[in-house]
């Protein structure tokens, strides 16, 4: 099964361009205004055009469903990423497939993930109530690997190429989700990075088969 990869916190054209280039399945903005990678809706709509072919997820913490209805529609997107304290549920008027961020602490988090309902995407990631991701710190790799057991998942937390092998293997994720690993600084991507993450995953995939 090949892993699917969407690459973060994009805040430059260019960076799309690259990401798509390298072969992502999708690229993220963040429309919360705490973060360092923050971008706005006209921003995301603008950059976007660099990637066309690839999905669009863009990224909020604890909005009003109202205004990610907004910011779907403005900066056409594919998906939402909810990365806060949101009910899945208020936001099923999107216009757009969810994807629910969770930090799995106990065993007991990891039932509670796996109840969510099945139309949801799950994405863990490590716990960072203040940051709220792009960190750097990994997930807990083994619940991550149980929840993964039960339904597909997204990875997230702290990966690098240097680790995202590993990840695969003790994980087995549908997809992951790349952002400082591969930045030289908030927002701001680098090449060789995102070849090296590439060939990593390639190598992955290769020893799965």
């Amino acid at each position: 099964m090949r892993t699917r990869v969407k690459i973060c916190g994009i805040t430059r054209a260019e960076d799309a361009g690259l990401a798509a280039a390298a072969g992502a399945d999708a690229i993220g903005f963040v429309f919360w205004p705490k973060s360092p990678r923050a971008v706005t809706p006209a921003q995301a709509a603008a950059i976007w055009t660099a990637g066309a072919l690839i999905a669009r997820v863009g990224v909020f913490v604890n909005e009003s469903p109202a205004i990610v209805r907004d910011v779907v529609r403005e900066a056409r997107l594919t998906a939402v990423q909810l990365h806060g304290d949101e009910q899945v549920e208020d936001y099923l008027s999107c216009a757009a497939p969810l994807i629910k961020a969770v930090s799995l602490s106990d065993a007991a988090s990891v039932s509670v993930a796996a109840a969510l309902p099945a139309h949801v995407t799950l994405m863990v990631d490590a716990s960072d109530h203040v940051r709220r991701g792009g960190t750097g710190q990994l997930a807990d790799w083994a619940r991550a690997a149980e929840l993964a057991r039960v339904r597909p998942i997204i990875l997230a937390g702290g990966l690098t190429p240097a680790n995202v092998a590993d990840a695969i293997r003790q994980v087995q994720p549908w997809a992951i989700d790349v952002s400082s690993g591969v930045e030289i600084g908030p927002g701001i991507k680098n090449a060789a990075s995102l070849t090296a993450l590439f060939g990593a995953i390639g190598s992955a995939m290769q020893e799965a088969r």
